[in-house]
């Protein structure tokens, strides 16, 4: 029995020392983010920057399409922030009075391109002509049902004059980073996709892009609130000021986003 105790107390003593230095440490704030998808990239970026700047808070994302973020918020889903990709969806959370009054902000402005893999003998210099090539089978595009970056896709496909010709080649991601995968697997030849992930680096370095005309679909204004359920209010609107702020929105310009006001 005496030998059985000489091997277990090292141990034991070992687990007591691990614990209670901890016991001591405050246990980190864990603020939840709803992300539009176009983000991915960018604010993988963002987050790691505040967290270097801000100990005691870690910052989960989760990225998905606007819409669907709308319907699982108002359904209860327990997020502190919801970045979306547009400004209606914050908005009718608001009206819906599940938004902490006075917290929405515009954060960026998005930009739609035509993306096709570098294997792909495409001339999108021809831009939206460039869809019609008998070649193409299949064009991805996030669901215009809940996503603002496939309304607008659809948008300036009408406004160029080429809807009516691809419409039936349409293949529906959830959002746009499944629009991408799409293109990048090459389930689909070319995709209308946001320029912030046509400049993320692995899809730089694996295709090309073609930006198009701004004047063929509406601005594309993202904006973001704090939301009523949030448990930690003061660290979303922290961390809402700090994307907001100048090395936020520096991040925000490398990925070819617009800044609201500039």
């Amino acid at each position: 029995m005496k030998v059985a105790m000489r091997r277990v107390l090292p141990w034991l003593a070992l687990a007591i020392s691990s614990v209670v230095p901890l016991a001591g440490r405050a246990a980190p704030k864990v603020l939840q983010v709803a992300a539009a998808a176009d983000l991915k990239f960018a604010l993988g970026e963002i987050v790691e920057l505040y967290q270097r700047e801000t100990p005691g808070v870690e910052v989960r994302t989760s990225f998905g399409s606007s819409g669907g973020f709308y319907a699982q918020i108002a359904n209860g889903a327990p997020f502190d922030l919801f970045l979306s990709a547009d400004l209606s969806y914050p908005q009718r959370l608001e009206d819906a009075g599940l938004v902490l009054p006075g917290t929405g902000f515009n954060y960026a402005i998005g930009r739609l391109v035509l993306w096709v893999s570098l294997a792909s003998k495409l001339q999108l210099d021809q831009g939206p002509r460039a869809l019609l090539d008998p070649t193409v089978q299949w064009v991805a595009i996030a669901n215009p049902a809940h996503a603002p970056y496939g309304k607008a896709g659809v948008a300036a496909l009408r406004s160029l004059g080429v809807y009516e010709a691809v419409k039936e080649r349409l293949v529906y991601g959830e959002n746009v980073s499944q629009a991408a995968q799409f293109v990048q697997s090459g389930n689909a030849d070319v995709g209308i996709l946001p320029l912030s992930l046509a400049l993320a680096p692995t899809m730089s370095r694996e295709g090309r892009y073609w930006l198009l005309p701004a004047d063929s679909y509406p601005r594309m204004e993202q904006g973001g609130v704090v939301l009523r359920a949030a448990r930690w209010p003061d660290a979303a609107r922290a961390f809402a000021g700090f994307l907001t702020g100048p090395k936020g929105r520096a991040v925000l310009e490398r990925y070819g986003f617009g800044i609201p006001g500039r």
